[in-house]
């Protein structure tokens, strides 16, 4: 399993908090990640947002393309995680004028 508890991370969540606007990150993903790995993360993120508003993994699946897989992991991170996906999504459904947890 992999540390999280690194300089290394460490570094990164830095990196990520020192980052001023939306453009700055976009930038930064764009530097530090490919294509498909952003691809990846925001419709993980996005994924997340879905369940929490109710969505089946069915409708999800074939609005994203993700596989139930990965819908499933995602779920089980939204719900047993260390909590990364709750403390985002409540924030930017805040700012999105959307309720962060519809269903709970």
């Amino acid at each position: 399993m992999f540390n999280f508890d690194t300089e290394a991370v460490d570094r990164l969540c830095a990196a990520i908090l020192s980052l001023k606007n939306a453009d700055e990150c976009k930038a930064f993903l764009e530097d530090v990640c490919t294509i498909s790995e952003v691809q990846d993360l925001s419709q993980r993120l996005t994924a997340a947002m879905l369940l929490r508003q109710g969505r089946n993994y069915q409708q999800i699946s074939d609005e994203l393309g993700l596989s139930t897989a990965t819908i499933s992991r995602v779920n089980r991170c939204l719900n047993y995680g260390a909590g990364g996906y709750g403390t985002v999504l409540e924030r930017i459904l805040k700012t999105e004028g959307g309720a962060a947890d519809e269903n709970k």
